[in-house]
C-alpha cells in the first residue's frame, strides 16, 4: 500500500528538572624568574552568596518556590534530594536569608523612590505566626500597594498590630491612604499633621457588613446591598469605557455622587432604629465612621471605589501560611517580606517572578548601591520590553 497522507497526535509528556554544575576558572600567575613579586590570582565574579554553592538560577528557584509556589524548606529538600542532589535545610535558610540581606537596599529603593511618590496607596495586613518557646504569637504582614505612576507592591514585617508599624512606614508620606478602617492608621490622619495624609474608605468592606447582616435581616440590609451594588455598576462601566481621569471624576459626580448623598440620608434616618450590637448595627457603625472616607474616591479620578487588590495581593501570604505554617522568628517574618516584594511586584503585573529574579541575581553583586533604579522589575520588563497585565492599567 501507498502511503497517502501523514497524521500525527501529540501528546505532553514531562522532563524533571535537571542541575548542571558551572565552573568558574580562575587564574593564578606568578614570577619564574626569581623576582620579588608576590603571587597574582584573578577575581571570581561577585555572587549572590558569596563563597557559596547556588547559582542565580537555582537560588531564583529556591525564593520562587518558597515565597511563590508556597513549598516550605523541607519540601524543596526532598523535591531536589529526588534528583539526586543532597541540601541541608540549614543551607537552604542560610540562602534566604543572604538573598534577602542583599536585597534589602533594593526594598527600600522601591519603598522611598517609588511607593511612598504615590498619589494613593492602597494597604491591608494579615497575621504572620511566628515562632516562639512554647507555641506561637502573631506578628503581621501589611502590603502596600502604589498607584498607576508607582505600580509596586512592598510588604513589611511588624511584630504585632499596634499602631507604631504603620506611624514608622508611612513617615514622611502626604496623599492618600486606602485602608479598611483600622484605628491604628488614624493618627496618621490627622488635620493637623504635615505633610496631609487622607483617608479613602472601602465599599468592600462596608457592603460585607451589609451582607452578613442580610443572613438574619430581610429588610434594610437589601436596601443598602441595593444602592452599593448601583455604585459598582457605575465603576464597572468606568472601566469598560476606558475613561481619563477627569472623566472618571466627572462621571463619578454626576452619577455617584447623588447615589451617596441618597445612602448618606438614608444612613441617617434608619441609624438610630437598630440595636447597635446587631450585624446591622454594626453595618451602621462602620458605614457612618467610615463615610467621609467611604466618599472620597469621588473626589479625584485617580482613587479607587474600594481596597480589593490589597485583599487579593495578600492571598499569597495566606495561602503559604497554611504550607510553611509560621515563620522562625521576626527576622524571618521581615526576610519573607523583603521576597514577597520584588515576587508580589512581578505576580501583580503578570510577569514571570523566576525570570525576574534570575536576572537580578546575575546583575545585582555587580552593581553598585547608585544604580539600584536599573535593578526594579519595572526596569526588567522594560528591557524585556514586556508590559503589565493588569487589565486596570
Amino acid at each position: 500500500m501507498a502511503a497517502i497522507r501523514e497524521e500525527i497526535h501529540e501528546q505532553l509528556d514531562y522532563v524533571p528538572a535537571s542541575f548542571e554544575v558551572v565552573e568558574h576558572v580562575t587564574f593564578v600567575y606568578g614570577c619564574k624568574r626569581g623576582c620579588d613579586e608576590k603571587i597574582l590570582s584573578s577575581s571570581k565574579p561577585p555572587q549572590m552568596v558569596e563563597k557559596g554553592l547556588p547559582g542565580p538560577g537555582l537560588l531564583a528557584q529556591v525564593m520562587v518556590q518558597k515565597f511563590n509556589d508556597h513549598l516550605p524548606l523541607y519540601r524543596q529538600q526532598r523535591i531536589f534530594a529526588r534528583h539526586g542532589v543532597d541540601l541541608a535545610r540549614a543551607t537552604l535558610g542560610g540562602w534566604v536569608k543572604a538573598v534577602s540581606e542583599r536585597v534589602q537596599p533594593l526594598v527600600e529603593y522601591l519603598k522611598d523612590e517609588h511607593l511612598l511618590r504615590s498619589f494613593v496607596v492602597a494597604t491591608d495586613d494579615t497575621t504572620v505566626p511566628v515562632q516562639r518557646k512554647g507555641g506561637t504569637y502573631k506578628g503581621r504582614l501589611w502590603v502596600h500597594i502604589g498607584d498607576e505612576a508607582h505600580p509596586v507592591v512592598v510588604y513589611d514585617y511588624t511584630p504585632d498590630r499596634s499602631r507604631d508599624g504603620p506611624k514608622a512606614f508611612f513617615k514622611g508620606y502626604g496623599g492618600h491612604l486606602q485602608a479598611d478602617g483600622y484605628s491604628g492608621y488614624d493618627n496618621l490622619f490627622l488635620e493637623s499633621r504635615e505633610p496631609r495624609i487622607f483617608e479613602v474608605g472601602c465599599f468592600m468592606h462596608a457592603r460585607r457588613y451589609f451582607y452578613e447582616a442580610s443572613l438574619r435581616d430581610k429588610g434594610l440590609p437589601y436596601e443598602a446591598l441595593a444602592m452599593i451594588r448601583e455604585l459598582y455598576r457605575i465603576e464597572r462601566q468606568l472601566k469598560k469605557d476606558k475613561l481619563s481621569v477627569d472623566q472618571r471624576h466627572a462621571r463619578r459626580q454626576e452619577q455617584a455622587v447623588p447615589i451617596l448623598d441618597t445612602f448618606e440620608a438614608w444612613l441617617e434616618t434608619h441609624r438610630l432604629a437598630v440595636l447597635p450590637k446587631s450585624p446591622l448595627g454594626k453595618a451602621f457603625t462602620y458605614a457612618s465612621n467610615q463615610w467621609q472616607a467611604l466618599r472620597r474616591y469621588t473626589t479625584d479620578g485617580r482613587l479607587e471605589i474600594d481596597n480589593g487588590r490589597s485583599e487579593r495581593m495578600l492571598r499569597q501570604v495566606a495561602v503559604g501560611r497554611k504550607n510553611w505554617l509560621f515563620a522562625g522568628n521576626d527576622a524571618g517574618g521581615r526576610r519573607a517580606a523583603n521576597l514577597y516584594t520584588l515576587i508580589g511586584t512581578c505576580r501583580y503585573h503578570g510577569w514571570d517572578s523566576f525570570a525576574y529574579l534570575r536576572w537580578l541575581f546575575e546583575v545585582l553583586p555587580g552593581l553598585s548601591a547608585s544604580r539600584l533604579d536599573q535593578l526594579t522589575p519595572m526596569a526588567w520588563a522594560a528591557q524585556h520590553n514586556l508590559h503589565s497585565k493588569r487589565r486596570d492599567f
